[in-house]
C-alpha cells in the first residue's frame, strides 16, 4: 500500500531571486491561460479541447518561443489547463452554467524534473526550483516545536518527495511549497474478491479526505488559509470603514474561488482513483449532522464536505460510477481487519489500535475502509447488475466476507 500526503512548508527565498520567482509565477499563469484559451476555442467539430497532448501540439512551441518559460513548467501549465477544461466540460454535461477557465491564483505546478529536494544533516532541508535566471535554492522554514510533520515528511528517508505546487501568499508576502510525499506500507487484510468494487472515503479536519486505497488529502492548507482570512477579516471589521467592508467582500470572493479550486482537484483525484481500481461505487459517510459528530469541525468544513461530495458525484457519474452516503455509526471504532468495535480502539485522533487483534493503522484510513464496507455489506449490486461489491484497497480488493485478493502486477 502506498500512502500519499501533502506537506506544506514555508520557503526562505533569497532576496536577489524573488523577482525571478515572481516573474516565473506570472508567466506560468499566463501560459496556462493561453492553453485554456485555445482549448475553449473548440476543435474543428465544435468540441472543447480537453486533451493535454492535443493542447500541447497546438500551443507549446509558440509559448516557449514567446516566453522562454522552462519546458517542464510549460508541461505543468498545459496539465493545469487540460484539467480545468475537463472539469468545465463535466459541469456542462451536468447542466451547470460554465464559463471559460481563468487562472488568477499565484501558483506554479512543479513536476519532479522542475523541483529537486535535498537534506542537510541536522539542519532543515532545502529544494531547488526551476525559474528564470536558473534554479532558485529555497530553504525549508519549519514551524517551532520538536514534533514537526513537515520535517518528518521532507527530511527523512521514510517518505519520498514527488511533485509540488508553489503558492505565493499575497497577505504575508511569503512563498509556500505543497509537496506530494509517498510512503510504502504492507497491507495485512486477507480474502477473496468478486466483481464490483467500492471506494471508501473518510472526511475529517486534519485530513480533508482519506481513501480506502491509502491516499490522504491533508486539511492543513485549508485550515491555514481559513485562519488567515478570519484574522484579516477580524482586523478589517474592527476598522469599520466603507473601504474595509469592500475589502472583506473581495476577500470572500477570492477565498471561495480558491476553496473551490482545491476541492475540484481533490474530487478529480478521488474519481481517478475509483477509475484506476475499476470501482462501481464511491462511498462517503452520511453528511447529515456532520458538524455535531466531528471533533474540531467548523462551519467551513461542513460546507467544504458537501461541496466535495457534489463535485465527486457529478464527476463520477460521467464514468458510470455511483456516489452514495452511508451511515457513519462506529466507523471510527470498528477494526477494519477483524470487525471488533470498541471505543478504546481509537487511541487518538490519528491512531487506531484494535484491542482484540492488535491491528495498528492510521485512524482515518481504518475509517475509510469501514465506510466502504458499510456499502459493500448493504447488498447493493454493481451498475452492470449481478455482481456483489468489493472494497478497493491499494494492494487489492476486500469482499463483504472480509476476504482479500491481491492486485495483479
Amino acid at each position: 500500500m502506498t500512502l500519499k500526503r501533502t506537506a506544506c512548508v514555508k520557503l526562505a527565498i533569497p532576496d536577489d531571486r524573488r523577482d525571478d520567482l515572481k516573474r516565473t509565477m506570472l508567466t506560468f499563469r499566463e501560459v496556462a491561460q493561453r492553453f485554456a484559451d485555445r482549448g475553449w476555442e473548440r476543435d474543428e467539430d465544435g468540441y472543447v479541447i480537453t486533451s493535454r497532448t492535443r493542447l500541447q501540439s497546438l500551443v507549446y512551441k509558440q509559448v516557449r518561443e514567446d516566453t522562454g518559460l522552462h519546458s517542464d513548467l510549460c508541461i505543468g501549465a498545459v496539465n493545469l489547463a487540460a484539467d480545468s477544461l475537463r472539469s468545465a466540460v463535466e459541469r456542462m454535461k451536468a447542466g451547470k452554467n460554465v464559463g471559460k477557465p481563468t487562472f488568477t491564483a499565484p501558483t506554479v505546478e512543479y513536476n519532479t524534473n522542475a523541483v529537486s529536494y535535498f537534506t542537510d544533516g541536522d539542519e532543515p532541508g532545502y529544494c531547488t526550483l526551476a525559474a528564470y535566471g536558473g534554479r532558485v535554492r529555497a530553504e525549508f522554514v519549519y514551524p517551532p516545536g520538536e514534533d514537526c510533520p513537515q520535517a518528518r515528511y521532507l527530511d527523512t528517508d521514510e517518505w519520498r518527495s514527488k511533485g509540488a505546487t508553489l503558492h505565493y501568499d499575497r497577505d504575508d508576502g511569503e512563498y509556500y511549497l505543497h509537496v506530494t510525499v509517498e510512503h510504502d506500507e504492507p497491507e495485512t487484510e486477507l480474502g477473496e474478491a468478486e466483481n464490483g468494487t467500492v471506494l471508501g472515503v473518510d472526511l475529517g479536519v486534519e485530513n480533508i479526505a482519506v481513501m480506502s486505497t491509502g491516499t490522504f488529502y491533508s486539511g492543513g492548507l485549508f485550515n491555514h488559509r481559513r485562519d488567515e482570512y478570519e484574522r484579516i477579516r477580524g482586523s478589517l471589521q474592527q476598522t469599520g470603514t466603507e473601504s474595509a467592508h469592500r475589502t472583506i467582500d473581495q476577500m470572500g470572493d477570492r477565498e471561495r474561488r480558491w476553496n473551490n479550486d482545491v476541492l475540484h482537484r481533490i474530487s478529480k483525484a478521488i474519481v481517478q482513483e475509483a477509475i484506476a481500481h475499476d470501482c462501481s461505487h464511491i462511498a462517503f459517510e452520511d453528511l447529515t449532522d456532520i458538524r455535531d459528530r466531528m471533533p474540531g469541525e467548523k462551519k467551513f468544513h461542513g460546507w467544504a464536505f458537501r461541496q466535495l461530495y457534489e463535485y465527486v458525484e457529478y464527476k463520477a457519474a460521467e464514468f458510470g460510477i455511483s456516489t452514495t452516503q452511508v451511515d457513519p455509526a462506529y466507523t471510527s471504532q470498528r477494526c477494519s481487519k477483524c470487525g471488533t468495535t470498541l471505543r478504546e480502539n481509537r487511541t487518538s485522533q490519528a491512531e487506531f489500535c484494535c484491542q482484540k487483534c492488535g491491528y495498528e493503522v492510521h485512524a482515518d484510513y481504518n475509517a475509510a475502509k469501514n465506510v466502504a464496507t458499510k456499502l459493500l455489506r448493504s447488498g447493493q449490486k454493481s451498475p452492470s447488475g449481478g455482481a456483489t461489491n468489493q472494497l478497493a484497497l491499494k494492494s487489492g480488493t476486500l469482499n463483504g466476507n472480509g476476504e482479500f485478493t491481491p492486485a495483479s502486477s
